[in-house]
């Protein structure tokens, strides 16, 4: 796996929100859900870990938005925890699986990922979240994947065209969508993967290769620490 995306660890990541604008509007819901590797070096979709998360203080709830997403987020029995534990406990099954594939980051995977990667990073800064698995800006896009390998950027036809099941009634749910994202990535990576295969082999040649962990990006810095 390191290999395969040096050094980075793919995590598709879906939220729901209050709104447009990751500076004043409510995150509501987070979604992660890990991309595994077979003997073969197929990608699968792992395990997914979702929260309902509680709008911070003066955050804006668009009415509209809400009517998209059906999230009520005063309703009484939802079990919605502050964005801070959200995040530590999400961020905690993350870092598990990038040392357990001997990465050094997570990288976001999302339909249209840098709405999501937006919500993400300012949720980290909000809530003083030290540890942060993912690269600051750098990430996978499935909408710009599905348009290429599918002809499609509309995550419900891209899910379609590629033969995969599309569920109206689960879609815009933090955990359906970041689900159906990570099934297109495996997807169109699994497609891929005699062109990702050339491609290392020449790489190899060229001297290029030498740690599986090692990166250039000097945005990654040292691994995250247990």
């Amino acid at each position: 796996m390191a290999r395969r995306f040096r050094g980075y660890l793919p995590v598709a990541i879906d939220v729901e929100t209050g709104g447009f604008h990751c500076a004043t509007d409510a995150l509501l819901e987070i979604a992660a859900v890990l991309i595994d590797m077979d003997a073969d070096g197929m990608l699968t979709r792992g395990a997914t870990h979702t929260f309902h998360v509680k709008p911070f203080e003066g955050g804006r709830l668009d009415p509209v938005s809400l009517a998209v997403t059906g999230i009520d987020p005063h309703h009484p029995l939802r079990p919605a925890l502050p964005e801070r534990d959200a995040l530590q406990r999400v961020f905690r099954e993350i870092r598990h699986a990038v040392r357990a594939y001997s990465c050094r980051r997570a990288i976001l995977v999302g339909h249209n990922a840098a709405f999501d990667l937006g919500f993400l990073n300012a949720a980290v800064a909000r809530a003083d979240v030290k540890r942060n698995p993912f690269h600051p800006f750098s990430c996978f896009d499935t909408a710009t994947l599905a348009g290429a390998a599918l002809g499609q950027t509309v995550l419900a036809k891209a899910a379609r065209v590629a033969g995969l099941e599309w569920d109206a009634s689960n879609a815009h749910s933090a955990r359906y969508d970041a689900e159906l994202s990570a099934d297109i990535f495996c997807l169109v990576c699994n497609r891929l993967r005699e062109s990702h295969v050339a491609a290392d082999l020449q790489a190899r040649a060229l001297g290029w290769v030498s740690d599986a962990a090692e990166t250039d990006d000097p945005a990654v810095g040292p691994p995250p620490s247990p």
